[in-house]
């Protein structure tokens, strides 16, 4: 659909970027999550922006009161398929050290219902609307107090 309606050119990996055009802006949409080689992405990343280039990440936040909630049944641990986890504390630290600045973060405040009506299907076999909708309040509400959202947007540009 890309390639045809805005003539694209979509490529299977940053690896067949090669010889590319640079990005003003890289984003990944809970993707980060599910990188097995993390390291060699991010550098890659930080290769393909421009000298004041952003990257807009948005991924599950495991100190979340959901997280902390659900415990071994929050859907967003989502094992095997997810392989790393994140807290603000540790995708900022690991983006400083591939060369990335954290310039601001924001919520995704429908992400805490979401997760939770997984949890609760994955916590006793069928989804409580109700338990969901309660929990992802509590959690957007203790949130408000603690900036760990469920899911967060973090916007990095290149140090």
């Amino acid at each position: 659909m890309a390639v045809e309606k805005l003539k694209a050119t979509i490529q299977p990996s940053l690896n067949d970027l090669v010889g590319m055009a640079v990005a003003d802006i890289i984003t990944l949409w809970h993707v980060l999550e599910h990188i097995p080689n993390l390291s060699e992405t991010l550098d890659r990343l930080n290769q393909l922006l421009t000298p004041n280039g952003t990257l807009l990440i948005a991924v599950p936040n495991s100190e979340s009161y959901d997280a902390s909630y659900f415990k071994q049944y929050w859907a967003a641990y989502d094992v095997p398929r997810h392989l790393h986890h994140f807290t603000p504390t540790t995708i900022t630290s690991l983006f400083k050290k591939h060369g990335f600045d954290l310039v601001d973060t924001k919520p995704m405040l429908f992400d805490a219902f979401y997760i939770a009506m997984l949890s609760t299907r994955y916590q006793t076999g069928k989804t409580d609307y109700l338990k969901s909708v309660r929990v992802g309040l509590s959690s957007n509400i203790e949130a408000k107090r603690t900036g760990n959202y469920s899911s967060l947007i973090y916007l990095f540009k290149k140090a």
